[in-house]
């Protein structure tokens, strides 16, 4: 998966209620952030610093633009968001980590004091991130290790821009930008698909906009192409969803070694249709370009950041793109119960057409 985004929530609060049983998985999480935040220098500092490189002074430049236009044209909260600057040493600024049962479509879920429970879990300390990943495979979990680009405190901190935006290209890291700031709009414990197909679907419009009002459409059309291969990748996976259901509700009349063959035979058959579709795509895909295998960590991560995209991007016509309507309709929305939540977006996503 590719320019991934999570929620990363730190407090002081969490790591005194938690108990020893997490200290060092918190202490990793706080010592992270606070070194993010003490090493990052206020934008306009580091584009007067003679000794920043022009690509990096543009960067800047545009990234300071992005926030003003989130502002003002989509109704986005910034706070103090995206004032300073981060030189980072690694190429991705935190590791996420998802498990799902081995028979099963359904992640597991960190919870944690005050803020609820999320479908992946945000590592710092890369080491600490495989041994959790270790732990899980023991007990029979897919697991999946995956680099994440950036992240939000939903405003707990004044999070800082980082490297992990300025070395995209000027359109991913608009979006990048947008995707981070809506998630200071709303988020629902547990529900991890909710908060991230929010954000990607006002990425995917707020990113629309912006770069109609700067002129430049042939990064409007390459930015429309990949939203094109997620839209068929995410046709392939929900395609193979109900055959691997139907086996693990399997579970108690199959051998486990008849369940693993099948399963495997699927998901190779899954694979082996998303590297067909890849082939002819001139970038890689979500899933990159040399997909060695897919697992059901996989398929949960992916359908995180894509399951009710359609359905909040319809929603977002049914309020004319009045960007500050859409927002307080999805406020309203996240107050009802999860499958109330469901089935309003997948109704509005069966309502949604590209071309339309």
């Amino acid at each position: 998966m590719k320019q991934l985004s999570q929620i990363y929530l730190i407090s002081l609060l969490i790591i005194t209620v938690s108990g020893c049983s997490g200290i060092r998985y918190y202490t990793q999480a706080a010592g992270g952030q606070m070194t993010l935040l003490m090493d990052a220098r206020p934008i306009p500092a580091v584009v007067r610093d003679p000794a920043t490189d022009d690509e990096l002074r543009q960067a800047l430049i545009t990234a300071v633009e992005v926030r003003e236009f989130a502002r003002e044209h989509l109704a986005l909260p910034v706070a103090g968001s995206f004032r300073e600057f981060v030189a980072l040493e690694r190429p991705h600024v935190v590791v996420n980590l998802v498990a799902v049962p081995e028979f099963s479509l359904q992640p597991h879920q960190w919870c944690y004091p005050v803020v609820g429970c999320q479908s992946y879990r945000g590592y710092f300390d890369l080491q600490l991130a495989r041994a959790e990943q270790r732990r899980f495979e023991a007990l029979g979990y897919d697991t999946l290790l995956a680099g994440v680009s950036a992240y939000s405190t939903l405003g707990w901190f004044d999070d800082p821009l980082h490297t992990g935006f300025t070395t995209l290209p000027p359109d991913r890291m608009a979006a990048l930008i947008i995707h981070e700031l809506s998630h200071q709009v709303v988020y629902v414990g547990g529900d991890t698909a909710f908060n991230e197909s929010y954000a990607t679907a006002v990425e995917l419009e707020g990113l629309r906009l912006w770069l109609q009002i700067r002129g430049e459409p042939e990064d409007f059309a390459k930015a429309m192409a990949r939203l094109e291969y997620r839209e068929q990748t995410l046709a392939l996976v929900e395609s193979a969803l109900p055959k691997l259901r139907a086996l693990y509700q399997q579970q108690a009349d199959l051998p486990v070694a008849e369940l693993r063959a099948r399963k495997q035979a699927l998901l190779d058959q899954l694979r082996e249709d998303y590297l067909a579709l890849a082939r002819s795509w001139p970038v890689p895909g979500p899933f990159g370009a040399a997909l060695e295998a897919l697992s059901n960590a996989h398929l949960a991560l992916f359908r995180q950041y894509h399951q009710y995209v359609p359905g909040f991007r319809q929603l977002l016509r049914d309020h004319d793109h009045d960007f500050g309507r859409f927002h307080r309709a999805v406020r309203a929305l996240a107050k009802q119960p999860a499958e109330r939540r469901s089935a309003a977006l997948v109704a509005l996503g069966q309502r949604f057409d590209e071309h339309l």
